[in-house]
């Protein structure tokens, strides 16, 4: 059994563009799309006085409005809708397990911010069983997806293949090139003596790390020989990198490692930084995290 593109529904102009992106991802991927409305936010001043039975009829009808629109905009696709009770992070992240892909909205903040990613976005990638794409509301009206490559940001200190084969059935099925972004800094300096060696050390970690990343680029191209892969290595911010890379991107891809702090699962700095920043979907893909052993792409 095929698993469906999943995309969360609550009646805003957020979710509304997740639908039309996601709409379009599901007939890419000859998948089902499911719109999937986990109960309200009980967190929310007006529903926390709302009866379930009104919850629900008000549930139906957003999502029978959602799909009267994605039937009318995509035609040809699969659709289906579902409601799902209990609390919206804990029902989404278990649906990211369950799905090819979970698509979720995002406010958009404009050209030069970006995505301005909620805090239920958040949660949900934090506990993410499987991909999930972020996907903000035009400001102008104009296309969700814009036409240039994909991008993906990369750490080649880590394994990150299940990043990297996604990066690259993503550009597959969209037709598109692909670049992977990785950015390194140099090491502090603690005395006079070591401030002398930083340059010297940053030109040697700068041949290193683009080797590296060379490596790599021909190792997936290798395994994806229709694809145009490139990259680029610099020295620099992760984060800023790959937001000034995915300014002309159609989609991002960045890897989710889940860390734990004493409030929790969160986000890592670089992910929160592309999500918050980015004006292309971000695709994020859940990975281990260990130490790279060159492994083969299959």
């Amino acid at each position: 059994m095929t698993r469906p593109v999943t995309v969360g529904t609550d009646g805003s102009q957020e979710s509304a563009a997740a639908a039309d992106w996601a709409a379009e991802e599901a007939l890419l991927r000859d998948r089902e799309l499911v719109l999937a409305h986990v109960d309200f936010d009980p967190a929310d001043p007006v529903v926390r006085y709302v009866d379930p039975e009104t919850r629900r009829r008000w549930a139906a009808e957003l999502l029978d409005a959602a799909a009267a629109h994605v039937r009318g905009a995509h035609p040809g696709v699969r659709l289906e809708t579902h409601q799902y009770p209990g609390d919206p992070v804990a029902g989404l992240a278990e649906l990211s397990g369950t799905s090819d892909l979970l698509v979720l909205g995002s406010r958009g903040l404009g050209a030069a911010m970006g995505f301005l990613a909620g805090s239920v976005s958040l949660a949900v990638l934090a506990r993410a069983r499987g991909p999930v794409t972020l996907v903000r509301a035009p400001l102008d009206g104009g296309a969700t997806v814009p036409d240039g490559d994909v991008v993906a940001g990369v750490d080649i200190r880590e394994d990150e293949d299940a990043v990297l084969r996604y990066a690259c059935e993503a550009a597959r099925r969209h037709g598109s090139g692909l670049r992977l972004v990785h950015s390194w800094a140099p090491p502090m300096a603690y005395s006079p003596y070591s401030a002398s060696a930083v340059p010297m050390l940053a030109s040697e970690i700068a041949a290193q790390r683009r080797k590296k990343l060379g490596a790599l680029v021909e190792k997936w191209a290798t395994a994806y020989p229709d694809i145009e892969i490139s990259g680029q290595c610099r020295q620099g911010s992760a984060a800023l990198d790959v937001v000034e890379a995915a300014r002309e991107s159609r989609l991002v891809v960045v890897g989710l490692r889940s860390r734990h702090s004493a409030l929790g699962l969160r986000v890592g700095p670089v992910v929160h930084a592309v999500l918050h920043h980015s004006t292309a979907p971000v695709a994020v893909v859940p990975h281990d995290g260990t130490v790279r052993e060159d492994a083969v792409p299959t």
